[in-house]
C-alpha cells in the first residue's frame, strides 16, 4: 500500500492578514467593534442617502424624476445617478418655508425645520458631504504628504533642510486660525475649503513620514536593493514607502474623523460651506437663536449627529493606532 504525503496547505495571504497579531488585537477590544459599526453606519448612510432622504425640487428635476420613489428602482437611471454621480442641486438642502420659526418633526419633516430648511434632509446628506470631503482631503494631503517627506528623508541634506524649515513656518501658525485666513482670502467654497485644508495639513504627514523614512533607508534589505543596482525611484517606491506607512495611516483614520468636524465648525462661524448646503455645521448655526424654550429638536438632533460621528472614528482610530503602530505595542 502506497502512502502519500501531502503538504499541509498553505494559508492565504487574507487569512494570515486576519489572524496577525494586531487584527486580532484589533478584534478583541470591543470599543473599536463598536467604533467600527457607527463607522460603517455613517458609510451607509453616505451611500444610500438618496433612498433615506429622497431627492425633490431641483434635484428631482435634475435627475429627470417625475416621482421621488423613481429612485427607488434599480433597473432605472435616476437610481444609480443619485447614488454615485448626484447632481449639485441635490446637496442643496430642500427648504420648505422662508420662516425663521422651526417647525417641530411631522410627517413631511421628520426631523422638523430650522430656519425653513428641512433638517433630515441636511443631516442624510450632510453625512454624504462630510465623508466625501474628509476622504477627499485626507487622501490629497497624505498623497502630498508622502512625496515630500520621502524626498526629505531619504535625500537629506540641504533638501531636508528647506523642507524643513517651511514646514517649522507652517507649524508656528494654530492649523484652524490658519485654514481660517486662507478660506477669507480665497473666499468660501468647496475648492477653497479643500486648498485651504491641504495646504495646512501636508506638513504633518511630511514630518512624520520622514522619520520613518530616517530609520528605514539604514536597513539592510534597502543597503541590499542599492548594492543591486536600484534606482532612487525605485528605492523609495517599492521599499522605503512600504515598510514606513504604517503610523501615517493610522492617523490618516483619525483626520476622517475630526476634518468634517472642522469643516461643520467652520460652517458654523460663517465661513465653511455654501448658504443651504447640506452641512452639518449650518444646521447648528440655524439653531443659534432657538437653544432656549420648546425648540429643542434643531439643536439636540445635529449635535446627536455630530457626537456619534467624532465618537465612532475616534474610538477605531484610536483603535487602529494601537493595534498596528508598532511605537504603541
Amino acid at each position: 500500500m502506497t502512502v502519500t504525503l501531502s503538504a499541509p496547505p498553505t494559508p492565504s495571504r487574507l487569512q494570515g492578514f486576519w489572524k496577525s497579531r494586531p487584527v486580532a488585537k484589533l478584534r478583541r477590544n470591543k470599543l473599536a467593534v463598536i467604533g467600527l459599526l457607527i463607522t460603517l453606519l455613517f458609510c451607509l448612510l453616505a451611500i444610500f442617502a438618496p433612498l433615506i432622504a429622497k431627492p425633490a425640487g431641483n434635484c428631482q428635476r435634475d435627475l429627470n424624476m417625475v416621482s421621488p420613489n423613481q429612485v427607488y428602482n434599480p433597473l432605472g437611471a435616476p437610481f444609480w445617478k443619485a447614488i454615485f454621480v448626484p447632481p449639485q442641486s441635490c446637496y442643496q438642502t430642500q427648504r420648505d418655508s422662508f420662516s425663521p420659526i422651526p417647525v417641530p418633526p411631522n410627517p413631511e419633516a421628520y426631523l422638523g425645520t430650522s430656519n425653513g430648511y428641512d433638517i433630515f434632509y441636511g443631516l442624510v446628506w450632510g453625512t454624504r458631504t462630510m465623508l466625501k470631503l474628509g476622504l477627499v482631503i485626507v487622501g490629497i494631503t497624505v498623497l502630498v504628504g508622502i512625496v515630500i517627506g520621502s524626498v526629505s528623508g531619504y535625500y537629506g541634506g540641504w533638501i531636508d533642510n528647506l523642507i524643513q524649515r517651511l514646514i517649522d513656518v507652517l507649524f508656528a501658525f494654530p492649523p484652524l486660525i490658519l485654514t481660517v485666513v486662507l478660506i477669507t482670502i480665497l473666499r468660501p467654497s468647496i475648492g477653497s475649503i479643500v486648498l485651504a485644508f491641504t495646504l495646512t495639513g501636508w506638513a504633518s504627514y511630511a514630518r512624520l513620514i520622514r522619520g520613518e523614512v530616517l530609520r528605514t533607508r539604514k536597513l539592510e534589505y534597502v543597503d541590499g536593493a542599492r548594492s543591486l543596482g536600484a534606482n532612487d525611484w525605485r528605492m523609495i517606491s517599492r521599499h522605503v514607502i512600504p515598510n514606513s506607512i504604517t503610523p501615517l495611516l493610522t492617523t490618516a483614520i483619525l483626520d476622517l474623523g475630526t476634518i468634517p468636524l472642522s469643516i461643520a465648525a467652520l460652517s458654523f462661524l460663517g465661513i465653511g460651506l455654501p448658504d443651504g448646503y447640506t452641512d452639518w455645521g449650518q444646521i447648528m448655526n440655524y439653531a443659534r437663536s432657538w437653544l432656549d424654550g420648546p425648540y429643542w429638536y434643531v439643536t439636540v438632533f445635529p449635535a446627536g449627529f455630530i457626537i456619534l460621528f467624532s465618537l465612532g472614528w475616534n474610538l477605531f482610530g484610536d483603535a487602529v493606532r494601537d493595534a498596528f503602530d508598532p511605537r504603541t505595542r
